[in-house]
């Protein structure tokens, strides 16, 4: 029997942008929001609070859940690759503690990220972004739209 993962995932908005780490492999660059795997032991927001030290070298607040994702990796187009894999992601409104700092240096960032990006939300549908599904959800809450808490086995 294998294991289902949970990962934290941060949605921080600012002045109609979105903070993603930049992701780079050989299809070239993709975008991914901050965050990852809940260690044993360790809450869902202090998951995501320590991933987005690690990765974008900032400190947040968690205020809001406001998707879960599942991702079952032997439904989408990398089931060669993520056919035994499923994870949970939850998707939290976060705010930065302090103002961003681009000078910032993630102290763990993942092995393919090659940086961290503010994203204009009007550019974000025409970006590999990962889970795409959840771009559709942030821009439909943003302009004051209609969206689910759960949004299935999406990617």
């Amino acid at each position: 029997m294998l294991n289902i993962r949970n990962s934290a995932k941060a949605i921080i908005l600012e002045s109609n942008n979105i903070l993603l780490t930049k992701n780079e492999d050989l299809e070239g660059y993709f975008y991914l929001f901050p965050g990852g795997g809940q260690e044993h032991e360790e809450t869902l927001t202090d998951a995501i609070k320590r991933e987005c030290v690690e990765e974008i070298g900032q400190v947040i607040t968690v205020l809001e859940l406001l998707h879960v994702r599942e991702y079952i990796g032997k439904n989408h187009e990398r089931a060669e690759f993520d056919s035994g894999f499923h994870q949970v992601d939850f998707f939290f409104y976060c705010q930065l503690e302090e103002t961003f700092d681009s000078g910032a240096v993630p102290i763990n960032p993942d092995s393919h990220q090659v940086g961290v990006e503010w994203i204009s939300l009007e550019e974000l549908e025409n970006l590999r972004v990962y889970p795409k599904e959840i771009c559709k959800h942030i821009l439909a809450r943003n302009s004051g739209g209609k969206t689910k808490v759960y949004v299935g086995d999406v990617n």
